[in-house]
């Protein structure tokens, strides 16, 4: 089954699809015109102060959903799904070290886990096509490129540590419009949080994302950064909790919610 195919599936297509070990693969493109969404499953001892670092950090961790403890169900945006089969790749976390990855987390979800769906940069890619704006690592059939900046979050508790960002080349004729388009999506991420000069919020080596797969940066092209739901992961690493389930970056939960439901005129 191509990507091609399934940008026109409806999102329970494209879940089953997932469920079933058929897509294992990121997931951008799939189900156009659906809001997909990153994830952070936590212990419920730490949810509230999870929830607190995404309400102070709004770019990174815009929340979509949260399920109730011990409910693998996001009742808001997929009521029919289930957190812990639907996503093409998970990853665990134990003590702030990755540990493994798997395609079925069911295993390890118990009553005392609260799932957290955060948005992702993925939804307003259509709109970015649809303005004629390209997007690298779809034309490469491969990940996003994400890396770790310098850019502090906001601490609650025992939350802290620094942003991911991810990273779209495009030309510099097409920079201010996709400032435009993309900040009528404040919440999957908005507009960009830095244009340019990726040193200047950290990156020292462009090619050699932190997360993703590096993407062709081809002549007269901007670097443009996107705050990104991957944060999450790297302030597991500061935080080190007894587990931390998340998404495998680019391997997303697609949502019943649509697109355009969630853009600002």
């Amino acid at each position: 089954m191509t990507l091609s195919k399934l940008t026109t599936w409806n999102p329970i297509e494209a879940r089953d699809m997932i469920r079933n070990n058929n897509w294992v693969k990121p997931t951008s493109g799939m189900a156009n015109g659906y809001i997909q969404a990153n994830l952070a499953v936590l212990p419920k001892e730490m949810a509230f102060e999870f929830l607190l670092f995404c309400q102070r950090n709004p770019k990174p961790c815009p929340i979509i959903d949260v399920t109730e403890p011990g409910s693998r169900i996001p009742s808001l945006s997929a009521p029919l799904a289930d957190l812990s089969t639907d996503i093409p790749k998970y990853r665990v976390y134990r003590h702030g070290q990755l540990v493994e990855e798997k395609t079925d987390v069911s295993d390890l979800w118990d009553e005392n886990m609260v799932g957290f769906l955060i948005g992702c940069s993925f939804t307003f890619e259509d709109a970015l096509l649809q303005n004629g704006i390209p997007i690298r690592h779809i034309e490469e059939n491969c990940n996003v490129p994400m890396y770790k900046t310098n850019i502090p979050c906001v601490n609650a508790g025992r939350f802290e540590g620094p942003m991911v960002v991810s990273m779209r080349p495009m030309p510099e004729k097409d920079v201010i419009r996709a400032v435009q388009v993309t900040s009528r999506f404040p919440s999957v991420h908005g507009a960009p949080v830095h244009i340019g000069d990726p040193k200047s919020i950290g990156i020292q080596n462009i090619n050699n994302p932190d997360f993703g797969d590096s993407v062709t940066i081809k002549e007269g092209e901007v670097p443009v950064f996107w705050a990104c739901g991957v944060t999450p992961q790297a302030i597991a690493m500061h935080v080190k909790p007894e587990i931390m389930i998340t998404h495998a970056p680019g391997h997303m939960f697609i949502t019943d919610l649509k697109n355009e439901d969630f853009s600002v005129i």
